[in-house]
């Protein structure tokens, strides 16, 4: 079953993306609000969080990350 019009089944198609290879290289002692410069791999330029499907990490590490950003943005650390 299609969806009804072009533009719904290109929107489902974008929703529906594979997630990119997992990543590995991430240390986990060293995801702590004291490691802003580690930290800001997974921010823009402008200090957005980026989502998983970019960085391509687990669900509870992408928790653990933001976590540890707001913290670090509390105790002005992360630039």
């Amino acid at each position: 079953m299609l969806p009804k019009t072009p533009q719904r089944l290109i929107n489902f198609r974008k929703a529906n993306k594979r997630m990119p290879r997992r990543r590995l290289d991430i240390k986990i002692d060293k995801i702590n609000h004291k490691h802003p410069d580690y930290l800001a791999k997974f921010t823009t330029e402008t200090g957005k969080i980026l989502p998983r499907r970019l960085t391509g990490i687990s669900a509870w590490m992408h928790r653990k990350i933001t976590r540890e950003i707001k913290r670090s943005r509390a105790v002005n650390l992360h630039p």
